[in-house]
C-alpha cells in the first residue's frame, strides 16, 4: 500500500504535533514507524469514531524523546500530514544604562552619545521589542556646572530620542541623574525606588523611570565609568532597604533581587565598560594610551558581570573598544530574550477539525524532547510537561515552568518558530 512520509525538519524551536478528528470508516487505522511501511513497528489508533466526548484523563508523564525516525502513514490510516508554523514570541528587552558624569569621562560621553543610537539599531535589527533607560546628566551642552562642580553630561540624539534637545522618545527615557563616579548603584536602584534623597529635583534623585520598565522584559544593565562602586555586588542585589548604609542621610529600597520587586530583574544581566585589565588580571587597572590608569579597575562591577554572564570592556582602550562592546552587549540581550510559554493553538488546515484528545508538544531543539501532558497548572511537577487553557475547547497551550524553563535554552537566538502537525484526514466533501 501506498504511504506518505511526515517530515520532521531538523530545527531549534518547539513544535506542537496536532491531530485533528474527521469522520471516515469505522476501519481500525494503524500507525507505522521507520522509513518503511514494512515495519513490524505497530501500534493501534482508536478510530475517531470511537473517541470519547469528553477529556480522558491521563497521567503526568515526564519528558521523553520523541522516535528518531520519521513517521510513514498509510492512505487510509486517520491521519496524513499538514503543517502551520507560527513563530515563538520572544518577549521585550529593557536595557538601562547608567553613565557617569565625572569630566574625566568626557571621551566614554561622547561614545555613548554618538553611538546609542546605533546600539538600539542593533537590538531592533534582531528583531526584538527594545525600551533603552538613561541614567545619567542630561544637556545639550555636554560641559555643564552643577552644586558648583564641573560635570560632564549626556545628550541622545533622534531617532532614539524624541527631539534634537535630549528629549524622550516612544522607545526612550532619559533621567536626568547626576552619576557620581562611586555611585552609580546606589542612584540606580534610589532612582528606581523614588526614595528619599534621589527624587525628582534632589541632589542625587532623578525622574521617576520605573514604570518606563515592562514586567514581562528580560533586564539588562550597562555600567559606563573610570571607578568602583562603593556599594557591594550583595548589597546591590539583596539589601533588604532603609537608611544607605554608605550615606545615612538618604534612603534606599531593596536590592534588585529582593522579592518586593515581584521578580522584575529575575535573570537580569550586568555589562560595563570600565577600568579593568584583563581576563587573566581583572582586579587590576588598566593603562591609558597616554600613560597612567583610571582611578579604579572596577572590582564590584566585575562581581557583577561574573554572576550574571554579561559582557565588559576596558576603558582604557578608548574609540576601539566601543563597536565590539555594542555588539556583544546587543547580543548578549538578544541571548536573554525569554520566549511566550503560553502559545496560541494554531487554526487546522482547511477541511480539517482539531482533537483535542490528539495533541502532543514537542521541543524541537537539540535534546528533541516531547513533553507529557497535565492536567492544568496546579499538576505542573519537576518533570513539566504542558496544558490546554480549556480542554474541551482550546485556544491556548501553556508549558509548565520546568518545561517553560527548558525552552527558554532549546530556542534561544533562534529564528524559527513553533512548528504544528495536524495529522488528520480531510473531512469528506
Amino acid at each position: 500500500m501506498a504511504v506518505r512520509q511526515c517530515e520532521m525538519r531538523p530545527h531549534l524551536s518547539m513544535a506542537m504535533l496536532l491531530c485533528a478528528s474527521v469522520a471516515c470508516d469505522a476501519t481500525a487505522s494503524r500507525f507505522f514507524t521507520g522509513a518503511d511501511a514494512s515495519t513490524e513497528d505497530v501500534v493501534d489508533v482508536i478510530d475517531v469514531v470511537d473517541a470519547p466526548s469528553a477529556p480522558v484523563d491521563r497521567p503526568e508523564l515526564p519528558d521523553v524523546p520523541p522516535p528518531p525516525r520519521d513517521v510513514v502513514l498509510e492512505l487510509d490510516a486517520a491521519c496524513t500530514a499538514a503543517s502551520v508554523e507560527a513563530p515563538v514570541v520572544r518577549l521585550p528587552v529593557d536595557i538601562i544604562w547608567i553613565v557617569d558624569n565625572s569630566v574625566s569621562m568626557a571621551p566614554a560621553v561622547r561614545e555613548v552619545t554618538a553611538g546609542l543610537n546605533r546600539f538600539a539599531a542593533l537590538i531592533g535589527d534582531r528583531g526584538l521589542d527594545y525600551r533603552v533607560v538613561m541614567l545619567s546628566l542630561r544637556s545639550p551642552t555636554p560641559n555643564v556646572t552643577v552644586a558648583g562642580g564641573q560635570r560632564y553630561a549626556v545628550c541622545i540624539p533622534p531617532p532614539l530620542a524624541g527631539d534634537t534637545r535630549c528629549g524622550n522618545g516612544p522607545r526612550f527615557l532619559h533621567s536626568a541623574v547626576d552619576v557620581r563616579s562611586t555611585q552609580p548603584l546606589e542612584q540606580l536602584l534610589g532612582t528606581l525606588g523614588q526614595t528619599p534623597g534621589y527624587r525628582d529635583g534632589q541632589e542625587r534623585g532623578g525622574e521617576p523611570w520605573r514604570q518606563f520598565l515592562r514586567a514581562d522584559a528580560t533586564k539588562s544593565i550597562v555600567v559606563v565609568t573610570d571607578d568602583n562602586a562603593r556599594m557591594t555586588a550583595d548589597v546591590f542585589e539583596r539589601f533588604a532597604g532603609g537608611v544607605n548604609p554608605y550615606s545615612r542621610s538618604f534612603t534606599l529600597p531593596p536590592g534588585l533581587l529582593d522579592p518586593s520587586w515581584n521578580g522584575l530583574f529575575t535573570g537580569y544581566l550586568f555589562h560595563g565598560i570600565y577600568g579593568w585589565l584583563s581576563e587573566a588580571m581583572p582586579d587590576s587597572t588598566c593603562v591609558y594610551p597616554g600613560g597612567g590608569p583610571p582611578p579604579s579597575a572596577g572590582v564590584t562591577y566585575n562581581e557583577l558581570v561574573r554572576r550574571t554572564g554579561g559582557a565588559r570592556a576596558r576603558i582604557c582602550d578608548g574609540a576601539a573598544a566601543w563597536a565590539p562592546f555594542f555588539e556583544r552587549v546587543a547580543s548578549a540581550v538578544e541571548q536573554s530574550a525569554r520566549i511566550a510559554c503560553e502559545l496560541p493553538v494554531p487554526a487546522a488546515p482547511e477541511g480539517n477539525v482539531l482533537d483535542p484528545d490528539r495533541v502532543n508538544v514537542a521541543i524541537r531543539g537539540a535534546s528533541r524532547v516531547t513533553l507529557g501532558r497535565v492536567s492544568g497548572a496546579s499538576a505542573c511537577g519537576v518533570n513539566g510537561g504542558w496544558y490546554f487553557d480549556d480542554p474541551r475547547s482550546p485556544r491556548t497551550v501553556t508549558l509548565c515552568p520546568a518545561s517553560c524553563a527548558r525552552a527558554q535554552e532549546e530556542v534561544r537566538g533562534s529564528d524559527r518558530g513553533v512548528e504544528v502537525l495536524f495529522g488528520c484526514l480531510s473531512i469528506p466533501g
